[in-house]
Parts: C-alpha cells; structure tokens; sequence
C-alpha cells in the first residue's frame, strides 16, 4: 500500500514536470523570488537554491538583486533659455526590496517603466533651470548629481535605488543646427571684424608714432647738419680770409682757377666777349 502511494506520488510529480507544472524552482544567486498565492505575495526568497511550490496555486516572480544599466530613448527638453535639447541618457539602478516593487508593479518590467518616468521628469526640470552652455559643459556633472538623487529619493519608495545618471549625448534638433550655427558664425565673424578693427586702430596709431618720430628725427638731423655745415663754411671762409690777408693776388687765382673749373664742365656753352674780367687768367701769360 505504502510503495503504491510512493509510485503514485511519483507519477503525478512526473506528469507535473512533464506539463511544465513542476513543484519544483530554482532561485540563482543574483535573483530574489516573490512566491504569490492567488494574487497575494505569500513568501520572499532571498537565498539561492532549489524551492517548492504548489503546482496552479502558487507563482514565482523572480527580480534581479545585481546593479542594472538603463538606457533611455533620446527625449527632448527645454532650457531655461529656450533651447531645445535632444537629451539621451542612462542609469544604473537596483531593486532593493523587491516585495514593495511587486506590490507597485508586479514585474521587473513594471518598475522600469516606472523609474523611466521618474528620471525624464527630474532631467526636465533640472535641464529646465539652466541655459544651454551650461548643460554642454560647464554645470554638467553638479546637475547630474541633482537628478540623480532626487530620482533615488522618488524611486526608494518603489524599493528602488538609482546610483547614477548620466547623459550619454546632448544635441541640437536636426533642423534647428544649421539656424544655432549660422547665429554661430555671424556671432564669430561679429566679433573678428571687432578684433580687426582694434587691430588696424593700433596699428593706425603706431604707424603714426613712428612717423611722427620719423619727424622728429629727421628735423633733428637737418639742424644738426645745418649747424655743421655753417661752423665749417664759417672756418673756410676764416680760412680764406686768411690766406687772403697773406697773398691777395694768390689767393684770387687760386678762387678763379675753381670758378672756372665749376664753370667749365663737360657740354658747358658760354659767350662771353674777349675782354671779359673773367677770362683774365687765361689771356695773360705768366
């Protein structure tokens, strides 16, 4: 009698498994199990290993205890002046107490949609609170830590933790980059002629500094020179004097034999009449 139960017990469990209605469960290392009776969550597993249910009367839904990556579609959001922005973003998050996230949402699946919704609207407002250069580059870091602990401070009454957030890429809507760069380009051109203009104003200004002591200088030099060529024609014609006093007739000899050396040059043509008081020197014969 006892062997005919044993068998019989054994044909059920195997028509069971035959069936896909095994009693029987396995809970992995990296999962937490939620065993639910009629709808109602009955027990939570935590521990891995083989586990029993009641076929039809008990299911099993299994959460992932690990860190999980959650990468969003691209969204757009509007800064604070203005700017629409294609955002695309990821986190890392876990389930912490899987039997409020079954009670919430009855899946895994469930609380991802969720905590979807949680992080698009903290990246909203907070991308909504400041410009565009700022989420570009210089806020980025301060302003992802702000969505991520407020979307860790919404999500914790699901039983989830979310660690962090971060935004994979920011970029302009197709059709409003080439308007963003041309306004770009006028802006860089704007001020490039500015700079060129301040340019050739300094430049306006040196070019007239050197040329005023260009001025200056060759003012100096001419009176220098004039100066010198005076004190030198005031000691040749001290000289003269001189040589004057000591041989008069010498002396005009002397000053006529270079007047007419000044005055005879190659193709120099004079008429003078023979009894002329220049041509003295060269009718007497000495």
């Amino acid at each position: 009698m006892k062997s005919n139960l044993i068998l019989g017990v054994v044909l059920v469990l195997g028509l069971l498994i035959t069936l896909g209605l095994s009693p029987f469960f396995v809970v992995d290392l990296t999962e937490t199990a939620i065993v639910v009776a009629l709808g109602k969550p009955q027990r939570t597993i935590t521990e891995p290993g083989l586990k029993f249910k009641i076929p039809f009367y008990h299911q099993v839904t299994f959460f992932d205890k690990r860190y999980l990556d959650y990468d969003a579609p691209a969204r757009d959001v509007i800064t604070s002046d203005k700017k629409t922005l294609v955002i695309d973003n990821f986190a890392k998050w876990r389930i912490v107490d899987p039997l409020k996230v079954y009670q919430a949402f009855q899946t895994q699946r469930g609380a991802l949609q969720r905590l979807d919704d949680i992080v698009y609207s903290e990246l909203r407002v907070e991308l909504g609170r400041h410009e565009l250069e700022e989420i570009v580059s210089a806020n980025r870091a301060l302003i992802m830590k702000l969505v991520s602990d407020r979307s860790n401070e919404k999500a914790s009454v699901y039983g989830l933790e979310v660690l962090d957030v971060r935004i994979k890429r920011a970029d302009l809507p197709e059709q409003n980059e080439k308007a963003i760069f041309q306004r770009m380009q006028a802006e860089r051109e704007r001020k490039a002629k500015g700079y060129r203009a301040q340019g050739e104003e300094e430049a306006q200004k040196i070019r007239s500094e050197a040329e005023k002591d260009k001025e200056i200088i060759l003012a100096e030099a001419y009176k220098i020179s004039q100066e010198l060529r005076g004190a030198g024609e005031a000691k040749a014609y001290k000289i003269y004097a001189t040589a004057y006093k000591q041989d008069p007739k010498f002396f005009e000899f002397i000053r006529t034999m270079e007047a007419y050396k000044k005055t005879f040059a190659k193709d120099t043509t004079m008429v003078l009449t023979p009894d002329s008081e220049f041509l003295k020197y060269l009718k007497k014969r000495y």
